[in-house]
Formats: structure tokens, sequence, C-alpha cells
């Protein structure tokens, strides 16, 4: 990592941030714009979800995804195919997703980051969800951030802010509606260079286009099934990118429809 010394997302994942001295990572780490040290460098591993193979294929096939598997290169940011699972919970306290390729290898996830004690009280005894201030990482298996994303506290809509993994902004994800199709703007420093727009009035299925809205990537959400679904906070997505992008845009798609659960769907939980 040959960065400036700064404070970065903390590869650890279990701090928001941790001090980066130029040439090394230190015990110096930050949450909710509080410093502490942890000594501890070795990385958290990523969360995982013991979801078969041939049910991640089966997804894929019920979204009607194309795009051979590993021809990506078997990234996250390269994959034309990527499966989201949420680790199914009777309760809700850190959002976990695991990330699959279309053959069901998991490549990544997304895991919840510098959230208090106070705060996982709150998520568990009240409905105030949408109020609170969210901080994710979306990582490798190595546990490397790959890229971060914050979605600030909000009241009827939803902002994304994304970062890369060394806490460069890219740029956000703005919801523009609240009632009737959703709709989000892609939008780095001045410009607009694409848009998400949901395809019924529940959201579950979303078109994301480019600046000219040509279609590059869709998410799929898929059935889980009605106890799973009514009785747990499970939600699976398949993500297809029809051709490989430039960024800021990819990295935008990438955070936007890897974390739309998070913007929108979890204020329903």
């Amino acid at each position: 990592m040959s960065q400036p010394a700064d404070w970065y997302p903390d590869p650890s994942g279990r701090h928001e941030h941790r001090y980066w001295d130029g040439s090394r990572w230190t015990e110096h780490v930050a949450s909710h714009g509080r410093q502490s040290v942890d000594p501890d460098l070795s990385s958290k591993p990523p969360p995982t979800v013991d979801r078969p193979a041939e049910k991640v294929v089966r997804d894929v096939a019920k979204a009607g995804a194309t795009g051979a598997p590993g021809t990506g290169g078997g990234t996250v940011f390269t994959e034309p195919v990527l499966v989201v699972n949420q680790k199914a919970k009777l309760i809700e306290v850190n959002n976990e997703y695991a990330i699959f390729d279309a053959a069901g290898r998991q490549l990544g996830a997304v895991r919840q980051v510098g959230q208090s004690a106070l705060k996982k009280a709150a998520r568990i005894l009240t409905s105030y969800d949408q109020f609170m201030t969210h901080k994710l990482q979306v990582v490798d298996m190595a546990g490397t951030v790959l890229l971060a994303v914050t979605r600030p506290a909000k009241v009827f809509k939803s902002k994304l802010i994304v970062n890369d993994g060394t806490g460069r902004e890219l740029g956000s994800v703005v919801q523009q509606n609240v009632f009737g199709k959703i709709r989000f703007t892609l939008e780095a420093g001045d410009a607009t260079v694409g848009s998400i727009n949901a395809e019924n009035w529940r959201a579950w299925n979303f078109s994301i286009r480019d600046h000219t809205d040509t279609e590059v990537a869709r998410i799929t959400k898929t059935w889980e099934g009605l106890a799973k679904t009514m009785f747990t906070t499970a939600d699976n997505y398949v993500v297809q990118i029809h051709r490989p992008l430039e960024d800021p845009l990819r990295s935008l798609v990438v955070a936007a429809a890897l974390t739309v659960d998070t913007a929108l769907k979890q204020d329903d939980k």
C-alpha cells in the first residue's frame, strides 16, 4: 500500500478507520469520530453464508442472468454476474452479505463496521434503523477492503457515499424520490454518470443505466421462500453487469448493487 500517512478504512473490520503512517498500519483506530488504540492488526475474516452452489446457480437461472462464471477473472469488480446473499437472522444487528459468482464460489462479502453496543441495542429494541448512519465495507476473501460505503442517517431519502479501499471518495448514490418507482442517481464530482431505476413500486428489481440512459447492469431480487422471508432478514439479489465499465461508474455500480438493500429495503424490516 503506497499511500501517504492518513486515516483509512480499517482492514481488520473492527473499526471504521485505522491510521496508516506511510509505511505500515498503526494501533491507532477511530469509530464515530472517537479515537482509541487497538494493537491487533489481524484482519477480520469476511462473513460467509452456507449456501450450496446449486442454489446459487438456480438463483442465476431464475434471474435470467447470463455470463460464464470465471470469465471476468474471479473478482468482485470483474465478474459479469454476482449473487448477493444476506445472512439469515431473526434479528438484524450487523448487516452481512456474501458475494458469489455465477457458479457459487464466494468472491467476497459486505460487512457492517463501526457499530457501538448502544446502537446495536437500539436496532434490537426499536424500529429507528433508518434514522441511523450505517457504514459498510466490501471486502475480498482475504479481508482486504475494496470499497467503503456510508449511508448517512436519513428521514425519507437515502444517500450512499462510496469510497475506494484507501478512503478516497469516488462518488455517491442519491435517492431522487420517495413515492412510486424509486430512482437513484450515480454522481461523481459535479457530474451525473448514471442512474438506478426501480421497475416496480416495491423496488425489488432495478435497471442500472449510464449517462446516455443505456442499461449497463441489472439487479433482480430472487424469492427466498415464504417462511424465510417472513421470519428472517434474509434477502437475495442477482446482479448482472452487461459489459466492462470504467471507474468511477464501475465502482458506483458495484457499490450500489451490493448495498441497495441497506439503502432501501432494510428500513422495511
